[in-house]
């Protein structure tokens, strides 16, 4: 074949991936394999590609190819989330762009713009992975809500209620004012802001006292229905069994008294908004307070607050400042940094309120769950995240469930006129229970109402490993036994709770155990500065233009390099380069193979057979620090072992080995080796960078049509001879001696060297030599008894060597050098010792730093040593 000059990404991707997926060798059936299973993390069905996906995708797709070469029958499962929230307000954009708001629409009429809006746009992501060279089953994708998916989510719903695990009721609850919804505690994001603290004070009823206040949001004060302070602080103990009266409203409450305060903060004194506020709602249950709710669903506030009404929360800040001082009760405004809580799907700031919505009971559920890990049942990979697993999961609150809004599996509860609710699967079955519950009501079909709001998103893809294989609704069918638990979750540590927490509690009440062995914790991929990538500070590549632009092996491998678990990723463009690089080195030496002449009769040379030996060793203990790393999930350092092997001592040791001398063919046997040893490493670096491992497998040998490196066998990791692999190490630190002499002196690498070695020939090493004479172009090497003249020496390993170099050098100008060399080290040996006769020094400083200058003192005797037999003996061949 013409083998082009160089690697050319795109067309070898497009037609690779098209030809795994022709011969469908991302399928999987159960059969008598043992299985290996990875159930994706579902993007958001309204996700595009970007780095996170490009890293946490990468790392799954090298562990399910690695797998599927090492025997198993793997597995890897795709899918998308339905995203409630995010594709929801994608779809009342889209309308709003066509002039229709979603409150003119019926719930079946949205949700069919909806459905079109996805089947149009979602699954772009999908498509998107197979550009990386994703090996998913693509014939296994699934969708939060497809029919099974969703019928799975139901079910469990009712399972949990007739457990008495789902219940409803009021509740404070985060607010979503943009979303319009309300979010659980884990979709809360909590952020350092500059705020200003207001101090107001507040008429003591009946007298012409104030009590003054401390606030962020001086807008509640319009639901304000008590004030409290600290029983034992002495400022108010006066003041216990007042009321006070809140400014503009005129309202009279009580002044509270309870430990919950902090007199530190502010004033001592807090306002109480129970409506508004979590902490304030449970003093408002304890003391019986009024609950006054002033804000709308959007934000703006409403007739209870009586001023300002229809006015943003966030303008009403603003206006309601003059408004105290005119009346004489602002006191000051100070500069105050604060926590505020930002909805982690819309960015909107978080409105604490009173709602009437379906809860999940934890408590029980998270208990074995806990253990788990805590045992380590499931493996947590890096293993700090424990830490962090145990605390939310030893105080983990009900879960909020319920959603108000129309894109997701909608609650399955019926509500009666008599203000009762069922819960059932359908009406039908829902009308049925009524009817036995209240047959006084002579209930019809028409008097049920199904419940308006839909269930979490996370409520459905906490079920992901048990549904994707149908696990719910047929929880002991053949699929399911075969492929759960699943091998390892690939995620990142900001869903912990939102996702991995929930999916351990899921398996053990639907599968009574774990849905997981392993948990790989990806790190967050930031830029050079540490900044995280986002769309809004603008360092965030394009990922599609990066594979355009480095190939997706190039991308892979500058995603991977620089990947340890658990720890953040400084991205950096230069590491795409340097995979790129690494292509072209691999393609490289491909096309110096692929150029040789081959000699049928041809006799291997010793050295050739000296590297193959080698070589094959160091593949072997690559290998076994590769089989290491990954069982540590340590992935990074596997690749990077890999890539020393094949760029060092592959491409840049062993081929310059074995190559056959200019215009000279190579023997059949040594080819043949090579070949062999070529693809050897094109499998083990596979699972890394698949599509120009794949292209030069194909090329390396004959392959019939429907093979493929992806499901090769792994080459079976060998034991390897250390003592060899040592014996050439050191025969590589001799070429360099050599190589530096001859860089030094000048000497041409045409001219022919010989090598003196002074030891008795009982020592000679014939195979290491043989490699020493190919590398460093020697006459000969020889073995002596007596110190030779007119040489460069060296010593490597307690052993002399010898290099005769006046043939080859100006002898004066050469002691004029070594006469320099000696003066400076002759002075650096009198600033030792002198440092080393300071007794100070010797008995003050730490005993390392004493033994590092005697070192130095030592190495640079010898060197004197050397130096001066050096000058001798070119003194004598004056």
């Amino acid at each position: 074949m013409e083998i082009a000059a160089k690697y050319d990404p795109k067309n070898i991707e497009d037609k690779w991936y098209d030809y795994w997926m022709k011969n469908e060798f991302f399928k999987s059936i159960p059969n008598e394999k043992e299985s290996y299973t990875i159930v994706i993390p579902p993007p958001n069905v309204t996700g595009v590609l970007h780095m996170g996906h490009m890293l946490n995708n990468s790392i799954q797709d090298i562990l399910i190819r690695r797998a599927r070469m090492k025997g198993y029958n793997a597995l890897w499962v795709p899918g998308t989330d339905h995203a409630s929230i995010a594709t929801e307000a994608k779809v009342v954009a889209l309308l709003k762009e066509k002039g229709i708001e979603k409150n003119q629409l019926s719930r079946d009429e949205f949700m069919k713009y909806a459905w079109e809006w996805k089947e149009k746009h979602g699954g772009i992501i999908l498509q998107q992975l197979r550009k990386l060279g994703a090996s998913c089953d693509w014939n296994r994708t699934k969708f939060t809500m497809d029919p099974e998916m969703s019928e799975s989510v139901i079910d469990v719903f009712i399972d949990l209620y007739h457990k008495g695990k789902i219940y409803r009721g009021v509740r404070m609850v985060n607010w979503d004012p943009k979303a319009l919804t309300a979010i659980s505690d884990e979709e809360v994001i909590y952020q350092e802001v500059n705020s200003k603290l207001y101090y107001v004070r507040y008429q003591v009823e009946g007298t012409d006292e104030y009590i003054t206040i401390a606030t962020t949001r001086p807008e509640t004060i319009l639901g304000d229905s008590a004030v409290c302070v600290h029983p034992e602080d002495e400022r108010y103990a006066a003041l216990k069994g007042k009321r006070v009266i809140v400014p503009l409203v005129n309202r009279s409450v009580p002044l509270i008294f309870d430990e919950y305060v902090d007199r530190e903060f502010g004033t001592g004194a807090l306002k109480i908004t129970p409506a508004h506020d979590i902490n304030d709602y449970n003093l408002g249950i304890k003391y019986k307070l009024e609950v006054i709710n002033i804000f709308n669903d959007n934000g703006t506030l409403n007739e209870q607050a009586q001023l300002l009404v229809g006015t943003d929360r966030f303008q009403a800040r603003k206006e309601i400042i003059p408004l105290l001082e005119n009346a004489g009760n602002l006191v000051k405004i100070e500069d105050y940094v604060n926590k505020v809580g930002y909805s982690e799907r819309t960015n909107e700031v978080i409105e604490p309120k009173l709602s009437l919505q379906w809860f999940c009971k934890m408590d029980e559920m998270a208990k074995p769950a806990l253990e788990a890990v805590m045992k380590d049942n499931i493996r947590f990979f890096p293993e700090k995240f424990k830490n962090t697993y145990a605390h939310w999961m030893e105080n983990v609150k009900d879960w909020c469930i319920s959603r108000q809004l129309w894109w997701g599996q909608r609650i399955p509860a019926y509500h009666l006129p008599n203000h009762e609710y069922v819960v059932a699967k359908t009406a039908e079955e829902a009308l049925r229970i009524a009817q036995e519950k209240y047959p006084q009501l002579n209930l019809t079909i028409d008097d049920l109402k199904q419940d308006e709001d839909v269930m979490d998103t996370w409520f459905s893809s906490w079920l992901w490993p048990l549904s994707v294989f149908d696990g719910i609704r047929h929880p002991n069918n053949p699929e399911l036994d075969y492929y759960y638990p699943t091998a390892v979750l690939v995620t990142a540590p900001e869903i912990i709770f939102f996702w991995v927490a929930r999916m351990i509690m899921a398996g053990f009440e639907w599968k009574n155990g774990i849905p997981f062995k392993d948990v790989y914790f990806t790190g967050i991929v930031r830029d050079k500065l540490r900044r995280k990538m986002s769309k809004s500070l603008g360092n965030s590549p394009d990922a599609l233009e990066l594979i355009a632009q480095y190939g997706a092996d190039g991308v892979r491998f500058g995603m991977l390099c620089s990947s340890p678990a658990g720890n953040d990723l400084l991205f950096d463009e230069s590491l795409c380069e340097q995979g790129r690089n690494f292509n072209n080195k691999i393609w490289n030496a491909f096309r110096l193979v692929s150029g040789w002449d081959i000699d049928e009769k041809g006799e291997q040379p010793l050295h050739t057979k000296v590297a193959v030996e080698w070589i094959n060793q160091r593949i072997s203990q690559v290998a076994a620090e590769i089989e290491h790393d990954f069982e540590k999930y340590r992935l990074s350092d596997a690749l990077m072992a890999i890539y020393k092997l094949i760029w060092d001592d592959f491409c840049s040791y062993f081929l310059e080995v074995v190559k056959p001398p200019y215009q000279h063919a190579i023997d059949a046997k040594s080819y043949g080796e090579i070949i062999d040893i070529f693809e050897k490493l094109m499998l083990h670096l596979h699972p890394f960078m698949p599509f120009i491992t794949e292209e030069l497998w194909q090329n390396l040998k004959e392959r019939k049509e429907g093979e493929s490196i992806m499901v090769q066998t792994m080459p079976v990791r060998n034991t390897f001879n250390s003592q060899f692999i040592d014996r050439f190490a050191n025969t590589q630190k001799i070429v360099e001696e050599i190589r530096r002499v001859r860089a030094q002196k000048n000497i041409p690498q045409k001219n022919k060297l010989d090598l003196l070695i002074m030891t008795d020939g009982q020592n000679a090493d014939m195979e290491m030599d043989a490699v020493i004479v190919k590398l460093c172009n020697l006459e000969a090497i020889q073995y002596i008894a007596e110190k030779p003249q007119g040489a460069v020496s060296f010593i490597q390993q307690n052993i002399e060597y010898f290099i005769p170099v006046t043939e080859n050098i100006n002898v004066e100008e050469e002691l004029v050098k070594l006469t320099a060399d000696l003066e400076y080290a002759e002075k650096f040996l009198q600033s030792v010792l002198k440092k080393l006769s300071n007794e100070k020094f010797v008995s003050g400083a730490p005993e390392a730093v004493v033994n590092i200058e005697r070192k130095k003192q030592s190495d640079t005797e010898e060197k004197i040593r050397i130096l001066k037999e050096q000058i001798a003996n070119l003194n004598q061949n004056r």
